[in-house]
């Protein structure tokens, strides 16, 4: 049982897309220790460098053993795969990865977080968005890859008896709320959690979660407050940054790990932040 004994999840394919940096980064350092001898921790992102590195720091960690009572022989499995998840390219890389890891048969869980995202180009308003092109590869990135990776992933680890498979979504608050100059942004997250609304209802099997992680201070976040079109909006962030509301990744990271070691949501939920 997750949460029991000893408090590490028994041998787990860990997948965080979206590693390298911000969000992904703070939860796949959170993840890490928690991951019980026989895990494999697999972090995927477009660069190389800030992959390795991240990898190269988790696995020093957890030959150290840096969690009580833990071995550091049993150290953590740490592979980076760098992928552009919005080419076919880099979708085909990073599935044949999951693909490979997966064929292994002694994991006892599964647990995969869609995290990799990108803004758009939120200087433009609704009226300006005319490029079928540059509208295309926004949602090639932010929905498509996601869909496709994750029905890799679920059919290369297969419904085996005893194992349970966890299928996170990094959400927003735009998939429920309009927001200017963010039509794209908005669009994706929205149809991000009902895609994944029907994956929790098509597979009851797996638990499925659509975590929004609340205003974080990350890359993204300075995009969004210099970038806006809309000086409202613009304005709101800039005044949040300077009142110190921002939250660090590391924060929401926690949170999330605490719903998932809960494991009480129900699947297709979306949890925010300031509802945990």
């Amino acid at each position: 049982e997750p949460g029991s004994g000893s408090g590490l999840w028994a041998a787990t394919a860990c997948v965080v897309t979206g590693a390298s940096r911000g969000f992904g980064r703070s939860l796949a350092r959170l993840l890490a220790p928690r991951l019980g001898p026989g895990s494999v921790l697999l972090l995927l992102a477009r660069s190389a460098q800030p992959l390795a590195e991240l990898a190269a720091e988790l696995r020093a960690g957890a030959s150290t053993g840096s969690d009580a009572g833990s071995s550091g022989s049993s150290g953590l499995r740490v592979q980076y795969v760098a992928a552009d998840l919005g080419c076919e390219e880099g979708l085909a890389t990073a599935a044949a990865a999951l693909r490979e890891l997966l064929q292994d048969t002694s994991f006892g869980r599964l647990l995969l977080v869609n995290n990799a995202g990108s803004l758009g180009d939120v200087s433009k308003s609704f009226l300006d968005l005319t490029d079928l092109a540059e509208i295309n590869s926004y949602f090639s990135f932010n929905v498509s890859s996601a869909l496709s990776l994750t029905c890799t992933a679920l059919r290369a680890f297969g419904a085996r008896a005893g194992c349970s498979r966890t299928v996170v979504n990094i959400s927003s608050l735009c998939a429920l709320q309009p927001f200017r100059s963010w039509a794209l942004y908005c669009a994706g997250k929205a149809a991000r959690d009902m895609m994944f609304q029907v994956l929790a209802l098509e597979e009851p099997g797996v638990r499925v979660l659509s975590y929004a992680p609340g205003p974080l201070d990350t890359d993204m976040q300075l995009l969004a407050r210099t970038k806006t079109g809309d000086p409202g909006l613009r304005q709101h962030f800039q005044r949040m940054q300077e009142a110190g509301q921002l939250l660090d990744s590391s924060v929401s990271a926690q949170k999330l790990l605490q719903l998932l070691q809960e494991d009480t949501f129900p699947s297709g939920a979306h949890v925010d932040f300031f509802d945990v």
